[in-house]
C-alpha cells in the first residue's frame, strides 16, 4: 500500500459525514507505520469501541475509506475472516456493517463483512500456510495470498459503491 497523509486518509471516506471524518482518530501508531507490509489500513476507533475504520486501495490505486460498525452480537461458533480467509486465525473475527455511501445509506442500507477484529489480515496472510504436500512451495502461497486479500478488499470496498 502507497503510504497516505492524515489529510488523504479522511478525504478518502465514502460513507461517513464531514463530522465523522473529522472527528476521526487515527491509529496510535500512524506516523510510523510499515505501509509496504499492509494491503489496507484498518483501525478500531479507540474512543468509540464499535467503530471501525479501513482505508482500502481500489484496483486503480485510489483510496476508499470505509466506517465501519460492529454488531451488538458476536458469531456463534468460531468464524472465518471474509478478507483474509485464514483457518488458523489466532484472533477474533467479528461482524462489521458499513452504511452505503449518499442517500442509500441515508436510507439505513448497509454492507456487512466479517473480519478480523483488529484487522489483522495483512500480517496474516504473510504467515507461510501449512504444508499441503511435499514440494509445496509456500512463497507462491504466500504472495497468492497476498493478492487474494488485494483482490477482496477492493472488491468489498467496490461493492460498497467505492469504485474498482
Amino acid at each position: 500500500m502507497l503510504p497516505l497523509t492524515d489529510r488523504a486518509v479522511r478525504a478518502s471516506f465514502i460513507n461517513a459525514s464531514r463530522k465523522e471524518t473529522t472527528d476521526i482518530t487515527l491509529p496510535t501508531d500512524f506516523d510510523d507505520l510499515d505501509w509496504g507490509s499492509l494491503d489496507f489500513l484498518g483501525w478500531r476507533d479507540p474512543r468509540q469501541p464499535r467503530r471501525a475504520y479501513a482505508v482500502i486501495p481500489t484496483l486503480d490505486g485510489d483510496p476508499v475509506g470505509i466506517l465501519f460498525k460492529q454488531a451488538e452480537a458476536s458469531p456463534r461458533s468460531r468464524a472465518q475472516c471474509s478478507w483474509c480467509q485464514d483457518v488458523r486465525l489466532p484472533n477474533d473475527v467479528v461482524f462489521y456493517s458499513a452504511k452505503r455511501p449518499g442517500p442509500a445509506g441515508r436510507n439505513g442500507n448497509t454492507v456487512g463483512t466479517l473480519v478480523c477484529q483488529e484487522f489483522q489480515c495483512s500480517a496474516n496472510v504473510r504467515k507461510d500456510p501449512p504444508l499441503a504436500y511435499e514440494g509445496f512451495d509456500l512463497a507462491a502461497a504466500r504472495l497468492q495470498r497476498i493478492h487474494d486479500l488485494r483482490i477482496r478488499t477492493a472488491s468489498f470496498a467496490a461493492t460498497l459503491g467505492g469504485g474498482a
